[in-house]
């Protein structure tokens, strides 16, 4: 085998240098330095008032996340329609989706034993000095039903209003009714026949326009990245940690554990390789880390699996969108196990065998149902309800919450794209030709003059 120099772009630099990844990267350490400025400037401002680049950093950070966001569901709507149009060209498709849900499970259930055993031996509630005044019920609760509630769409198109404080309607869709909706659709579209070729036609042709946008917005990320760091640095620095460090730390080494080994050890034994996939997978990681949202990195979490993995758009448009909503070994496997276990020594509580048993029970199958609202702080309260622990426990938390959540949902958005490759790999449908092209990187030096919807492949693969 022969190894071809490495391609170089126009400023002579090697090509890793000047793509995609090296950009989010700049884009971090630029937001660590804007970050550390705007909290110094905050600093002197009286009644923790705000100045005016922890004010740009904010706007720039919220509004590149709403325009991720602005972008699932016409994404959705019409990958999953022309998906389900294709899926006759996928053999097994009722397999595939087992196997998605069974690697789902199979990842979240080693995740949960991660963050047990993580508890155990670091023991954050133990010694924890902890005002027990900060202890307080959340608004909000997990619910065995809610799964159930939350697939029954409440209207065409999944979404929900609500009023806003300055009197405004604020406009929000479930993920999950939107993608039982257009599954739907896509079926009905092909029993229909012949008659529905036109409405395919117009769907396809519409895709084609939406990742074309897609490709701008991503494009974007380096600077969204700078904004969305330098606005958590200076919002929370360090000092949010308090009195809650250990349990932060044992989050962390807990998502390190799931990021480090487990995941390895899963690609390891299905034949992918290790640095390969974090180095595709590390644009999806890190818009994670900074936009702390699932929901928001789903557009590019299924575009770095199709175009750098090699993953059917057929499948990766049913896979991608159902482990946004369900598929998360951070927020629904390490976090409620080790902060379950933080609130039960905390209140002095004796866990035994059967209370770890539940704790790995709603772990792996209790994700699906707070599909829909999904959040850690509502995986918790089912856990907490479920082994009969104080749910004034969540209350103790919640000043760690943004930094946490970070991590989470890092951890969160690689598992999806993981299983996503795994079951593709598996099923022997992963095209080897589009991997091995973004290893090379000569696919994208060739994009690189392309139209945007091409070039979008250049930018994962360089990634």
């Amino acid at each position: 085998m022969t190894i071809s120099a490495p391609a170089r772009s126009r400023a002579g630099l090697p090509k890793w240098a000047t793509g995609f990844g090296a950009q989010v990267i700049a884009g971090l350490l630029l937001g660590l330095v804007l970050g550390f400025i705007a909290r110094a400037s905050d600093a002197g401002l009286p009644d923790g008032g705000t100045g005016p680049l922890t004010g740009l950093l904010t706007g720039v950070g919220n509004a590149y996340v709403q325009l991720l966001k602005l972008m699932i569901p016409p994404l959705i709507f019409a990958a999953v329609v022309t998906s389900v149009a294709n899926l006759r060209k996928v053999a097994n498709a009722a397999r595939l989706a087992v196997s998605t849900l069974v690697w789902f499970a199979l990842t979240a259930f080693f995740s949960v034993l991660a963050g047990i055993a993580v508890a155990l031996v670091l023991q954050p509630g133990v010694g924890t000095s902890v005002d027990p005044g900060s202890a307080a019920e959340p608004a909000r609760t997990g619910s065995w039903l809610g799964f159930l509630q939350s697939i029954v769409p409440a209207n065409f198109m999944g979404l929900n209003a609500s009023t806003t404080a300055d009197g405004g309607v604020s406009l929000s869709f479930n993920v999950l009714q939107l993608l039982v909706i257009s599954l739907a659709i896509g079926i009905a579209a092909v029993k229909a026949g012949k008659a529905a070729e036109p409405f395919l036609g117009f769907t396809e042709s519409f895709l084609k326009v939406i990742q074309v946008v897609l490709w701008w917005i991503i494009r974007l990320a380096p600077i969204g990245t700078a904004a969305l760091i330098g606005k958590a640095v200076s919002t929370y620095g360090w000092e949010a940690l308090g009195s809650l460090g250990k349990f932060v730390l044992a989050i962390y080494v807990g998502l390190a554990l799931v990021m480090g080994v487990i995941y390895p050890l899963t690609l390891k034994l299905n034949g992918l390789p290790v640095l390969g996939f974090f180095r595709r997978v590390w644009p999806v990681t890190s818009l994670g880390f900074v936009t702390r949202s699932s929901m928001g990195v789903m557009p590019v979490t299924q575009r770095v699996v199709e175009r750098s993995m090699g993953v059917p758009r057929e499948y990766a448009s049913f896979a991608i969108p159902l482990g946004a909503t369900s598929k998360m070994d951070g927020c629904a496997a390490v976090y409620p196990a080790i902060a379950a276990i933080f609130v039960a020594q905390f209140y002095g509580i004796e866990l035994n065998l059967t209370h770890y048993l539940l704790i790995i029970f709603v772990s792996v199958i209790g994700s699906a149902a707070t599909a829909g609202t999904t959040g850690a702080t509502v995986m918790l309260t089912l856990t907490l309800s479920t082994l009969g622990l104080p749910l004034a426990g969540v209350g103790l938390l919640l000043a760690t919450e943004p930094i946490i959540d970070m991590g989470r949902t890092a951890t969160n958005v690689t598992g999806q794209a993981l299983v996503a490759a795994v079951v593709a790999k598996r099923a022997g449908i992963l095209d080897e030709e589009t991997w091995n092209a973004a290893e090379s990187g000569h696919a994208a030096a060739d994009a690189a003059d392309d139209e945007p919807a091409d070039a979008a492949v250049a930018v994962s693969r360089r990634a």
